[in-house]
């Protein structure tokens, strides 16, 4: 059994949901043309947010953010009781809403990445799913958007019949992009990090038994030591220091955060 409320995790308001819920809230959005900005957290995507106060309010106001990390869904059952069985991986759930989008129809637009990890990643995705209906795809420019390039992404998104859009763009910057975008394009926005990297072949995953005991980030450490050492060297201590607080009620974070004083669309 698992509970749809949201509960705070050091501030930043996580959704108590599985697969088939968060699949089912996404193509509801889909089917109703309406803006619905979607983000799957670990523990880096959630300090970002405890960390900045603008970050948080943004994913504050996010209509779903999910337990991507073992230890994101280990604090909702732990001190919310969530009762949740698993975590929503971010590139699982990519994988349940292409699938169910196949299924009725819906068709789904790409962006982020390169021209070449989004040949590849459109290429797998129809063979994984052969009634998907890839309706566009658009490389990032890896920079800030200016206003007229932020207006033609928007039109291409909108006219290109899409009902669901994936972005992955990297933490922070795809869920900047999801906050900014979702009354724009007026549809869901999936922000699925590594996922693209994972599904274009370009980036191996943990094995399992890895991520079932939340030791994906050891792994991904690695594999790539000298960007990620400071995330997780950093973070993930800071994290457990700052649950325990909360988890002990020597700390209790109210604050949602500061809305952002200008847009920063990055694509």
């Amino acid at each position: 059994m698992t509970s749809d409320t949201k509960h705070s995790v050091l501030g930043v308001m996580i959704d108590g949901v599985d697969y088939a819920g968060a699949v089912g809230r996404v193509m509801a959005a889909a089917r109703e043309r309406r803006p619905y900005a979607v983000s799957a957290l670990a523990v880096h995507g959630l300090m970002t947010g405890v960390l900045d106060p603008a970050h948080r309010y943004r994913l504050n106001s996010f209509e779903m953010l999910c337990p991507d990390g073992q230890p994101v869904r280990w604090a909702l059952n732990g001190m919310h009781g969530a009762g949740l069985a698993d975590r929503v991986y971010g590139p699982n759930l990519m994988l349940h809403v292409c699938e169910q989008a196949a299924a009725d129809g819906v068709p789904v637009f790409l962006f982020g990445g390169n021209e070449d990890l989004l040949a590849a990643l459109s290429s797998n995705l129809q063979r994984r799913f052969p009634d998907l209906q890839i309706a566009g795809a658009r490389a990032s420019k890896f920079r800030t958007l200016t206003p007229d390039e932020r207006q033609e992404l928007v039109a291409e998104i909108r006219d290109s019949g899409a009902g669901v859009t994936f972005v992955g763009l990297g933490c922070p910057r795809q869920e900047v992009f999801a906050y900014e975008m979702r009354e724009e394009v007026s549809m869901p926005l999936l922000a699925v990090g590594a996922a693209f990297n994972f599904h274009a072949g370009q980036l191996d995953q943990a094995p399992k038994w890895m991520q079932d005991r939340g030791l994906e980030w050891f792994y991904r450490l690695v594999k790539e030591p000298r960007r990620l050492w400071k995330r997780y060297g950093l973070l993930n201590p800071l994290y457990v220091t700052l649950l325990a607080a909360q988890w002990s009620g020597l700390w209790r974070p109210t604050h949602p955060g500061d809305p952002p004083r200008a847009q920063v669309c990055y694509g």
